[in-house]
Parts: structure tokens; sequence; C-alpha cells
């Protein structure tokens, strides 16, 4: 029988970047002695996406004495201990698993810094693969991107499936023209006008997986 994937995104849906980050920030800028006025700086170079180049800028603004990618190994660390995966959502993914799911990862970002946050959250045992986007130089929303997590599964786009995001674009608009249906977390936003809308919207991936599993059971997937 065939499994059916699912592909998660990472941050803000399976794991609180978010959170994750303000509370690096307040920690980086208390370790080098930085003026709490940087905080929001710091924090904003690395609010979309942290790459080697982002603590390049980082060392130069604030004359820091190590080297950049001491810089960038530290940040890795630090993010990997600070971050977690909610344990009911960690008990879903293995949920879906134990009922036939294919589940996977798909996830824009630098490789270290992913695959560190999946390994510390316990994410990368509980999934049948990850796909990063700087593996390939293939970011989401492109379709390639979806082809190629499906594939880290064991899987192709041609069989169906289900993405999991908190982005719009990147996760809601990609998943669709990947051909797969989509769930979108919504934490309590609204989504934006004009743009065409998920299958689905629920506040949190606890949620997306408690639908995935009722859907698993023969819910007709339906539009909301």
């Amino acid at each position: 029988m065939q499994r059916l994937l699912v592909l998660f995104d990472l941050d803000n849906t399976l794991v609180d970047r978010r959170g994750t980050l303000a509370a690096w920030a307040a920690e980086f800028t208390a370790r080098h002695r930085l003026a709490d006025e940087e905080q929001a700086y710091v924090l904003s170079m690395v609010a979309e996406r942290a790459y080697p180049s982002t603590f390049d800028a980082i060392r130069i603004r604030y004359r820091l004495p190590m080297p950049t990618a001491e810089l960038w190994r530290a940040y890795c660390t630090d993010i990997a201990a600070l971050v977690s995966c909610p344990a009911d959502v960690l008990d879903g993914l293995d949920q879906l698993r134990a009922v036939g799911f294919r589940l996977g990862v798909a996830t824009n970002g630098a490789v270290d810094i992913q695959r560190a946050k999946l390994q510390a959250t316990g994410i990368a045992e509980r999934v049948d693969g990850a796909f990063v986007s700087e593996e390939a130089n293939a970011g989401k929303p492109q379709t390639r991107h979806f082809a190629l997590a499906a594939a880290r599964c064991g899987t192709a786009l041609g069989d169906g499936g289900w993405m999991v995001g908190d982005n719009p674009v990147n996760d809601i608009g990609g998943g669709r023209s990947a051909g797969l249906g989509t769930i979108w977390i919504g934490n309590d936003r609204s989504w934006p006008p004009n743009d065409p809308g998920p299958d689905h919207t629920v506040p949190h991936a606890r949620a997306a997986i408690d639908l995935l599993l009722l859907h698993s059971a023969g819910h007709t997937r339906t539009t909301t």
C-alpha cells in the first residue's frame, strides 16, 4: 500500500523560529557586551534568513575579534540549544507515520542551521527525509524544491500528498503549484486578500496533524 506524502515547513510551523531568535539575540548582545539597543538590529539581521555572510556583516559592524566562521558555528550551536518542537507535535509525527504517512521537511535556509535544528528537536528521527534549499539552490516556492523534498522521502510529486506551512507564498502557493494539497498554519492571521486560499486553515501544527489523522481515517478533503 502506497504511503501518502506530507511535507512540513520547519520554521514557524514545526518550531517557533521567531521566539527562538528573540532569545538568541538577547544572549548574543549580552555575550558580546553590546548596548541593549543593538539587540533589535542584531535580530533584524537574522530575522528573514541567516547565512555566514550575515555574520560577516555583524562582525564588521561591531568590530568583533573572532572570525566569521566562528560566529556562524556559535550561532548554529546556540540556536540548536534554544529551539524546541512541542511534545504534542513530535507525538503527532509519530502518529502520522504509524498510520502510514510518509513524512518530510521542506525548508528554505542554510544547511548547517536547519540540520542542527532538525537534529536538536528530535524531528529528524521522526521523518523519512528533509530537504534544505541551500543544498541545491532550490528554494520554495519553486516546484523543484518540493520535488527534491519528495525524492528525499522516497516518493514523487506525481504520487500526491500534502504541504503544511505558515507562508502563503512559499508553502501554500508553492505547494499548490507542485500539485499538493495545502494546509496553512494561520497563527491568528488573515489570509491575504485576492490570493487563492489553501485547502485548509488551522491555528498550529498539531491541528494540522489532527486533520491529517482524520483524513487517514477516511474523511474527504474539503476546502475551508
